[in-house]
């Protein structure tokens, strides 16, 4: 495969490490006829083909511009801390398009090939907020090291401190919360039921 773009996907699992996610893949019980390339979750990333082999991810069939045919598959782990696992997704799907050249507009959601409500926590009932602060959270990857790129970026500063660049979207502006949030001294939780990421600043009310 000489791939042209990346796609993303939530596994559907929200107790499968990366790791369990791979075993899957050659487990004798398993009969179902689909793979994926790359599988992340908070602590790694695992590789499970061949970035040039062909993996059956994008449930639109074989033709030959299909995403099976031309996409790399990268899986985002639903269990653990997903804000983290998200953040890690993010830092290695920048660094896989910077390495060839390409910007965000070559990112694709399993949705865009076959219509399935993937990735399924970025789906927000139809609105695909999550899916545009993912893209905001790897350009902001990509921004990391002084590239020249075309973004429109936003100066982040917190209590007289420089903080990571954030980027402009539609007018919005997109930061990494995390990094905000500890700079704030508050605590950032995830809740994976409710798909809610909480900022807890001691003694506030």
């Amino acid at each position: 495969m000489s791939a042209t773009t990346i796609t993303i996907h939530n596994t559907g699992n929200p107790a499968s490490s990366a790791a369990n996610e791979r075993a899957w893949l050659t487990n004798p019980t398993n009969a179902r006829q689909a793979s994926f390339h790359i599988v992340v979750d908070e602590k790694e990333a695992v590789e499970c083909l061949p970035l040039n082999e062909n993996a059956w991810h994008s449930g639109d069939g074989s033709a030959a511009k299909s995403g099976n045919r031309t996409s790399i598959g990268v899986e985002i782990c639903e269990s653990g801390n997903y804000a983290k696992t998200l953040d890690n997704a993010a830092a290695l799907v920048a660094s896989m398009l910077k390495e060839r050249g390409w910007g965000t507009e070559r990112l694709r959601r399993h949705y865009d090939w076959s219509g399935k409500i993937c990735p399924r926590l970025m789906y927000d009932s139809g609105k695909w907020t999550g899916w545009t602060a993912f893209k905001a959270l790897v350009q902001a990857h990509m921004n990391e090291g002084g590239d020249e790129l075309s973004v429109d970026k936003a100066s982040i500063v917190i209590n007289g401190c420089k903080a990571r660049d954030g980027v402009i979207i539609d007018g919005s502006v997109y930061v990494p919360l995390r990094e905000v949030a500890e700079k704030l001294g508050a605590a950032i939780a995830w809740d994976n039921v409710t798909k809610t990421a909480s900022v807890t600043i001691k003694g506030a009310k």
